[in-house]
């Protein structure tokens, strides 16, 4: 992967923690042994802060709706317990909660997390969750475009900066399940 997308200037995220929310920092260190993060993996990069949200970011930074990817938090109940699942789609697509989240979720009713729940139950800013460093036993659902991607832009885990990996190093994450069909083209 190149060190710029766009305007981006990618640099290692290894090397640049203080750019990524705790928990994603804490989750690269004890990266999986099967999956390393090598430094065309996993790059970081600073941005405005109130540019995070995708079509703002794609505009100022110069980065395709293709090469950028959206992690949502789902939430469902069964049986009075509360059910969660990142999914990560693509920008031009949308995830298709009440169909396949919800049948892998095995819920009657499945929508996305209240803001609050989803910055508390993550430790990441909203407008930059993201699937790296998520809570252990949460599945992380990837919808198939985003691991055929070389690369993706996705969140950081906070607001002023974001991180750029391949596409299929996504669908490698602990807790990754890659489904054709999870979102719906726009």
């Amino acid at each position: 992967m190149t060190n710029v997308i766009g305007t981006l200037k990618l640099e290692p995220a290894i090397s640049r923690l203080d750019l990524l929310a705790a928990p994603v920092a804490a989750a690269l260190e004890v990266w999986p042994a099967e999956a390393p993060i090598d430094g065309d993996q996993l790059l970081v990069a600073p941005i405005s802060a109130d540019l995070a949200d995708t079509a703002a970011f794609c505009e100022a930074y110069d980065v395709k709706l293709g090469e950028s990817a959206n992690c949502v938090i789902v939430a469902g109940k069964r049986g009075g317990v509360t059910r969660y699942a990142a999914c990560v789609v693509l920008a031009t697509t949308r995830a298709d909660v009440n169909g396949s989240v919800r049948r892998y979720l095995d819920v009657r009713k499945a929508s996305f997390a209240p803001t609050e729940e989803a910055v508390r139950l993550t430790g990441m800013e909203y407008g930059g969750i993201t699937p790296i460093g998520l809570p252990k036993d949460w599945p992380v659902l990837v919808d198939a475009r985003v691991v055929a991607t070389p690369h993706v832009i996705i969140g950081s885990g906070v607001r002023h900066s974001k991180i750029a990996i391949a596409g299929p190093a996504l669908g490698a994450l602990p807790g990754a399940e890659v489904i054709e069909g999870l979102a719906r083209e726009v």
